[in-house]
């Protein structure tokens, strides 16, 4: 599909880190440019420059522009965004009902709703995406709106932040068949909203506990691999996926230590050849946040860093290294992603790139 306009983008929950750095990103994008923004009613009617300046340690680049805009109730002035925009990205913090509620009445006025929120992550019709992993799960799309009688609207959902990093390396060793993984991840402050300067708890300190992220860690992945037929999705039931998911005092990035036993064994050369060669389904598409790389091997032993290589394709690779022999398991490896790009508003661009090239979102 050719994009000869930009289309219109609402921004729900903008004042908040996820909806900044979704505004930030979009900033210039070829396709898509935010012509609204709409957060709670505490927030409604303020200039958005406004409220970000509040929120100072948050620092992302806004235009002028953006800052000038009034923001719109997200409830209250549902119509006023839905009439003026093509689609919505959904970052709302409120509780799961609500945000479950809020996002079915945008999609049921006629707007399709990318969301970067749990809610609809268990709802049966609704495709979770990671768009290098189960682009063919949008089919589902058709399948909601007719259970719905929605005839424009749909959601679709970006899955946790946390599974980023581990489930495309998973996924590009599938022919291995892995069958039993151990997953621990060590999870940045700004996956909880939050920074190392304003969290005193995290300073200097380890958390070994994030509510629901290990159940998280454990399912989501077995709905992405789904197998979608008939009009109905059937979960995988491989590889069972066992996970303790830990914060640590670090800005940005998710790294996960993996331990995989495998039904097929490879070799350390199978294993690293499956993940250079990766064939990634999207990459002809040409999706301007789609990486050239979308998993980038390190032979280096300390390798990969958050530091260092979070920020490696624009935050949307997957950096993967120290693979070698387990002597419980098979192998073990390290894993990195960028939680608040690939695992959060540049996973959820992407994947709006993904459903407006296949047709499922127009002008």
């Amino acid at each position: 599909m050719k994009i000869n306009k930009k289309l219109k983008v609402g921004i729900l929950g903008a004042t908040g880190m996820i909806g900044r750095k979704l505004i930030s990103l979009l900033e210039n994008h070829p396709w898509m440019e935010v012509a609204c923004v709409a957060a709670s009613g505490r927030s409604a009617g303020r200039r958005f420059g406004d409220a970000l300046n509040e929120r100072t340690f948050y620092n992302e680049p806004i235009s002028d522009r953006i800052k000038n805009l009034t923001i719109y109730d997200v409830e209250k002035d549902l119509k006023r965004i839905t009439d003026s925009v093509n689609l919505v990205f959904s970052a709302i913090s409120l509780e799961r009902e609500k945000v479950r509620e809020i996002e079915n009445r945008y999609a049921g006025r006629g707007t399709p709703v990318i969301s970067n929120n749990s809610a609809h992550r268990w709802t049966p019709d609704v495709p979770v995406i990671i768009p290098e992993i189960n682009p063919h799960h949008a089919e589902m799309i058709e399948i909601q709106k007719k259970n719905r009688n929605w005839e424009m609207g749909f959601i679709a959902v970006k899955p946790n932040c946390s599974i980023q990093s581990y489930v495309p390396v998973l996924e590009a060793l599938k022919n291995f068949k892995p069958e039993k993984v151990i997953v621990s991840t060590y999870q940045a402050v700004s996956g909880a909203g939050r920074t190392i300067e304003t969290w005193p708890e995290i300073q200097d300190n380890v958390i070994p506990y994030i509510r629901g992220e290990e159940e998280k860690s454990e399912r989501e992945p077995l709905k992405i691999w789904g197998t979608f037929k008939n009009g109905k999705l059937s979960l995988a039931t491989r590889p069972v996926i066992s996970s303790t998911c830990i914060r640590i005092p670090v800005s940005y990035g998710h790294m996960a230590s993996v331990h995989i036993k495998f039904k097929k064994k490879p070799s350390h050369d199978e294993i690293i050849e499956a993940i250079i060669n990766f064939s990634n389904p999207i990459k002809d598409l040409n999706l301007p946040y789609s990486p050239k790389q979308f998993l980038k091997y390190f032979d280096e032993e300390d390798r990969p860093q958050t530091l260092l290589d979070r920020d490696l394709e624009k935050g949307m690779a997957i950096c993967v290294g120290r693979i070698r022999k387990d002597s419980v398991l098979d192998y073990k490896l390290i894993a990195l992603s960028h939680n608040t790009i690939r695992g959060g508003a540049g996973g959820a661009i992407l994947m709006a790139e993904l459903l407006i090239k296949k047709g499922y979102i127009v002008n």
